[in-house]
């Protein structure tokens, strides 16, 4: 029989921004009892790429709560005020918080809730049908139930299949900072990527190039170096009503647009490109800087041997195929959705699409009762960008604890665009 210490309204599995947003959402209400389930030992988000002054590219309201509930004592701001820093943040007029400072008040929140469970990693999860609750099992033999769940493991690092399996030292770009001393210690050094990581990465070793000496190439395939899309009537695209307008696609449609909308939320942000050429263009009053800048050309073969890889790229506007070699390898080739192993025994309660993928209804649920299993990120082929978006977090929690309560608890906008989306 399950006991009061172990019942839950719900469980959030996996603690990233947006779980960590509904954890601080749900803790003032007392009709939710939720708990939530983290293999790491404290929260940590994207550390490997903490860059000096990189920072986010939404804005600061864009936290765990404020576009739900501008009054919550988990906001970034009360973050600052406690923090000693809100004047100098005012001061500073930059509405984007640096990376390292959101992780800073991401810890900060999670260090006030009783909600969670660091070190705990689920195991499986199964369906009590007489009890009608859900049992989640850890690694350490626990048992957590409840008749709700929300997903939020977030997506792993995405390594390109050429390079599944490669010997060597070549990193994924999330651990580029533990890694970076070592690679500059190599006499060249190749970047796969075409995003935003990539161009910090990119920035980063360029900054430094002369004094290691180091080849530095940069390989995309885009055809050219994206901007991230970041005017203000596209932004209107992470609204409600855009949201309405795509999940009511058709499928084949909403996979066709998936594809094309990659610039909308993993591009690189314009100033960012602009200071690369501008360090280019005083690097190279000295001489000619050691690089490559290499775009439409794609990574198709990869092997390592005595401490070099060796690529096989092709150009694929021109269609011929070359090689590089290199000594270090950076993968900034992004994250990709996984399901997780622990749902094997509730696959049958999920609903799936034609691909294979979540079939994630408007209320963000993916089970076949459609309010039993809600999905945090993971969505763009149902949400369009508004899923990995960090300022639409808080709206999809609202939406996501009126499902669980059955009434609105924190106002969820319906309608905030100027432009129309659908006939």
């Amino acid at each position: 029989m399950s006991t009061p210490r172990d019942l839950h309204d719900f469980i959030g599995i996996g603690l990233g921004p947006f779980n960590l947003g509904l954890a601080c959402l749900t803790e003032p209400i007392d009709e939710l009892n939720g708990v939530f389930l983290e293999a790491k030992p404290d929260f940590e988000w994207h550390s490997g790429m903490f860059l000096e002054g990189a920072h986010l590219q939404t804005p600061f309201l864009s936290d765990l709560v404020t576009l739900a509930d501008p009054t919550s004592p988990y906001s970034f701001l009360q973050y600052l005020k406690e923090s000693g820093r809100l004047y100098s943040f005012y001061i500073r007029e930059n509405f984007y918080p640096l990376r390292t400072e959101y992780n800073d008040y991401c810890r900060w929140a999670a260090a006030k809730l009783s909600s969670i469970r660091f070190n705990t990693t689920v195991t499986t999860v199964e369906y009590d049908a007489e009890d009608e609750l859900y049992a989640v099992r850890t690694a350490g033999g626990e048992t957590f139930r409840a008749r709700r769940l929300v997903l939020g493991t977030g997506t792993p690092p995405y390594v390109p299949e050429a390079c599944q399996g490669l010997e060597g030292d070549a990193i994924h770009n999330s651990r580029y900072l533990p890694h970076k001393e070592a690679l500059q210690k190599k006499k060249s050094l190749t970047l796969v990527g075409s995003g935003q990581s990539a161009a910090e990465i990119y920035y980063d070793l360029l900054s430094e190039i002369d004094v290691h000496g180091y080849r530095l190439n940069w390989v995309t395939r885009s055809p050219r170096f994206f901007p991230l899309e970041y005017t203000k009537l596209t932004l209107e695209m992470t609204s409600p009503e855009y949201i309405d307008y795509f999940h009511a696609l058709p499928e084949a449609t909403r996979y066709r647009l998936e594809s094309q909308q990659k610039g909308l939320f993993k591009g690189i942000d314009g100033d960012l490109i602009d200071a690369i050429f501008d360090l280019l263009y005083q690097k190279n009053l000295r001489g000619p800087v050691p690089t490559r800048l290499i775009t439409n050309t794609s990574l198709n073969t990869a092997a390592y041997e005595n401490g070099t890889y060796t690529l096989g790229l092709r150009q694929e506007e021109q269609g011929k195929d070359f090689e590089i070699e290199t000594e270090g390898l950076i993968l900034a080739t992004g994250y990709k959705y996984v399901t997780p192993e622990f749902l094997k025994p509730v696959e049958d309660r999920i609903r799936w699409d034609g691909q294979g993928r979540f079939d994630v209804a408007r209320n963000y649920s993916i089970d076949t009762t459609g309010r039993g299993v809600f999905l945090q990120n993971a969505g763009v082929h149902t949400h369009s960008i508004t899923s990995p978006d960090l300022g639409m977090g808080a709206y999809r929690n609202a939406y996501i604890i009126g499902e669980l309560l059955g009434y609105e608890h924190y106002p969820v906008e319906k309608s905030i665009a100027f432009q129309e989306f659908a006939v």
